[in-house]
C-alpha cells in the first residue's frame, strides 16, 4: 500500500517549507528512514526522512517551490503499484528525484537546525506499527536559542506502564531542568538515548504504544551516568548513490537578492549563526558551509573565528561593521567559545586514593563557560554601598502577619528591594540595557533576574514586567518562582529575557559579593546579609549617637564598557535613599 510523503511541521509557529533538493528520483528504490528530500523554513533545514521502505512513486512539489505544511510532497510505495490520488497534493506528480515523510515524525535536525520552534511538549508520530500504534517521544525545545539537550534520568524503564502526560524522563539544558512527560498512554516500547547522552532537539529519545505495538530496536537500558554534554555532530552527508541535481530557486526566492543559489542558501542559516556572524562583523556569504545545500552551521562560525580567518577586515567583515586591529581578533574569537576555556585541566593536577572525582552536570558545565565568556566580554567593575534597612524591617514586621494571611505566602526582604530597583532603573537606565556591536540598546521594559541557588547548580527565572507590579505582586511572584525553580516547574519562557539581574548571597550570611554579569545584560545588584551593626548617627539638632540598625552592603558589579562608575555611584544613592525612606504600602 502506498503512503503520502507530508511537508512535516518542523515546529509550532512553521506553517510552510520549501523544498530545496531531492536526493532520490521517482523509480528509485529507498529505505525506511533514508533522506529522501532536504526541506527549507525561515527556523531550520532538514532532511526528511521516508516514512516506508518502497519505490518512490510520485514527485508533486518541484525543488524551489513553497507549501504549506500537510501538503503531500511525494508518494511511496511498491513495485508495480499505482500513486494513490490525494486531496491535498500541489502540483501534478513531476519526474524529479523525491520524498518526504507521511507521519508527522520530527527529522533530527542538523547543526544548522539551531533556531527550530518545537514546542516543549513531546512530539507525537501519527505512524503505527503492525501490532499497534505507537508513539515518538523526541527532545522537546526549551527555549528559543537552546539547541540540545541531555538526559539526566529516566523515570521509567522498557516495558513499563504509563499514563498519558505522567513524567517519563528528566532533561537538562543550560536554561532550565524539567521533566518531560509521556505523549500518550501505554507502554515504553525502546529507550533510545542514555542516561547522561546530549542529543539536538528533535530527536527520538524514546517510543511510547500498546504492548502489542512493535518498537524500533534501541540500545540496553540507561545506565545511571552524570549528565555530560558532547560536541554536535557534523550534519547527515546525503547518500553515495543519490543523484545530486540542481537545486532550483521559486520566483519568490530569486527575486529576494542578486546572490547566487549558495549566497542565498548560506544567507538562510540559522537566527543563531547570523546573530553570532553580526557580533563579530563576519559576512556569513563569504564562510564555506558544512550544512545542508552549503548552509553555514554554528560548528562553520565559531571555527571560522576561533582560527583567526576573521582577521582580514577587508575581505570578511560586513560593511559598516566596526573592523578590530588584529590584536583584539584573537580574545574576540575565545570569547565566542567559551566552552574551551572550561575543559581545562592542569596536567600536573595530583589525584590521590582519597579524592572523589565526578563529571561536572550540563547545568554546572554551562554556568562555566557562561561565567567565563561574561568575564572575557564585559569590563566588569563593582562598587558597593552600605544601606540602612530599618525602614523596611520596620514596615516587613508589622505587616507580615497580615500578608501571610491574605496572600498565602511569606513576605521577605526581597520585593522591598525589587521595588526599590525598579524605581532605581527608571531614574538611570543605562543599567537596564545591552550592547549591539556600537550600539546601546536601552529596554523598555524592566524584566527582572532573580538568582535562586539550588542543590545542584543556579538558575535565574525572570519577573518579567517588574515595573507594572506592586509590592505584593512582586512578593507573590517572585516567591512562585523560586519554589518552582527549586523543583523543575519552570516553564523556558520563565528564564529567559531578563533586563536586570539581583543575587542574594546574604540569606547565607555573606557581608557582599561581586558577581559577574549575567550577559547580554550590563549590571547585577548583589544583596549582602541584613544584621544588627551599632552606627554613628546625627540628631535633628546636630547631636551625634550611636544606635542599632538593621544594615546591610549593596554591591553593584557592571560593565565599565557602557557604565561609568558615577552612573553606578548614582544608581546606588537613589537605591539608598528610596529603601531607607519610602513610605511602602501592601
Amino acid at each position: 500500500m502506498s503512503v503520502e510523503v507530508i511537508m512535516p511541521q518542523m515546529g509550532e509557529s512553521i506553517t510552510e517549507g520549501t523544498v530545496s533538493k531531492w536526493l532520490k528520483a521517482v523509480g528509485d528504490k529507498i529505505e525506511k528512514d533514508e533522506p529522501i528530500l532536504e526541506i527549507s523554513t525561515d527556523k531550520v533545514d532538514a532532511e526528511v526522512p521516508s516514512p516506508a521502505g518502497g519505490i518512490l512513486l510520485a514527485i508533486n512539489v518541484p525543488e524551489g517551490e513553497t507549501v504549506e505544511v500537510g501538503t503531500a510532497l511525494a508518494i511511496v510505495g511498491q513495485a508495480g503499484e499505482e500513486a494513490a490520488s490525494t486531496s491535498n497534493s500541489a502540483p501534478e506528480a513531476v519526474s524529479a528525484p523525491a520524498a518526504a515523510p507521511v507521519e508527522e515524525k520530527t527529522p533530527e535536525p542538523s547543526p544548522a537546525s539551531a533556531e527550530v520552534a518545537a514546542a516543549p511538549a513531546p512530539a507525537v508520530s501519527s505512524a503505527s506499527n503492525a501490532g499497534g500504534p505507537s508513539v515518538d517521544v523526541v527532545m522537546p525545545q526549551m527555549g528559543e536559542s537552546i539547541t540540545e539537550g541531555t538526559v539526566s534520568k529516566w523515570l521509567k524503564a522498557v516495558g513499563d506502564s504509563i499514563d498519558k502526560d505522567e513524567a517519563l524522563l528528566e532533561i537538562s539544558t543550560d536554561k532550565v531542568d524539567a521533566e518531560v512527560p509521556s505523549p500518550a498512554a501505554g507502554k515504553v516500547l525502546s529507550i533510545n538515548v542514555k542516561e547522561g547522552e546530549t542529543v539536538e532537539v528533535g530527536s527520538v529519545l524514546a517510543v511510547v504504544g500498546n504492548a502489542s505495538g512493535s518498537p524500533a530496536a534501541s540500545p540496553e537500558p540507561p545506565a545511571k551516568a552524570e549528565a555530560v554534554p558532547q560536541e554536535p555532530s557534523a550534519p547527515p552527508a546525503p547518500p553515495a548513490a543519490a543523484p545530486q541535481p540542481v537545486a532550483k530557486v521559486s520566483a519568490a526566492a530569486a527575486t529576494a537578492g542578486n546572490g547566487s543559489v549558495d549566497d542565498l542558501r548560506r544567507a538562510k542559516s540559522s537566527p543563531l549563526v547570523r546573530n553570532i556572524a553580526k557580533e563579530h562583523g563576519v559576512d556569513i556569504t563569504r564562510i564555506p558551509g558544512s550544512g545542508i545545500s552549503g548552509r553555514v552551521t554554528k560548528n562553520d562560525i565559531l571555527s571560522f573565528i576561533e582560527t583567526g580567518a576573521a582577521l582580514h577586515p577587508e575581505d570578511l567583515l560586513v560593511k559598516g561593521a566596526p573592523a578590530f586591529p588584529s590584536s583584539q581578533s584573537a580574545p574576540a574569537a575565545k570569547a565566542s567559545v567559551p566552552a574551551k576555556a572550561s575543559t581545562f585541566t592542569p596536567a600536573s593536577a595530583p589525584v590521590s586514593m582519597d579524592d572523589r572525582v565526578e563529571k561536572m552536570s550540563v547545568m554546572r558545565k554551562k554556568i562555566a563557560e557562561h561565567m567565563t565568556f561574561s568575564k572575557q566580554t564585559s569590563a566588569h567593575v563593582t562598587s558597593v554601598y552600605e544601606i540602612d534597612m530599618t525602614n523596611v524591617a520596620k514596615f516587613r514586621k508589622a505587616h507580615q502577619a497580615e500578608f501571610q494571611a491574605k496572600y498565602g505566602t511569606k513576605l521577605t526582604f526581597m520585593p522591598f528591594i525589587f521595588e526599590a530597583v525598579v524605581a532605581a532603573i527608571r531614574e538611570h537606565r543605562i543599567v537596564n540595557s545591552q550592547v549591539n556591536g556600537d550600539e546601546i540598546i536601552y529596554k523598555g521594559d524592566i524584566n527582572l533576574g532573580m538568582a535562586v541557588a539550588l542543590d545542584w547548580g543556579l538558575i535565574v527565572p525572570v519577573i518579567k514586567g517588574a515595573g507594572n507590579l506592586s509590592l505584593a505582586e512582586l512578593a507573590v511572584t517572585a516567591n512562585d518562582l523560586a519554589d518552582r525553580a527549586r523543583t523543575k516547574k519552570l516553564n523556558p519562557d520563565e528564564v529567559q529575557g531578563g533586563t536586570f539581574t539581583i543575587t542574594n548571597p546574604g540569606v547565607f550570611g555573606g557581608l557582599f559579593g561581586t558577581p559577574i554579569i549575567n550577559q547580554p545584560q550590563v549590571a547585577i545588584l548583589c544583596v549582602g546579609t541584613i544584621e544588627k551593626r551599632t552606627i554613628v548617627m546625627t540628631s535633628a539638632d546636630g547631636e551625634d549617637f550611636i544606635a542599632i540598625r538593621n544594615m546591610a552592603y549593596f554591591a553593584l558589579t557592571y560593565d565599565h564598557r557602557i557604565v561609568d562608575g558615577a552612573d553606578a555611584e548614582k544608581f546606588l544613592s537613589y537605591l539608598k535613599n528610596y529603601l531607607e525612606n519610602a513610605e511602602f504600602s501592601v
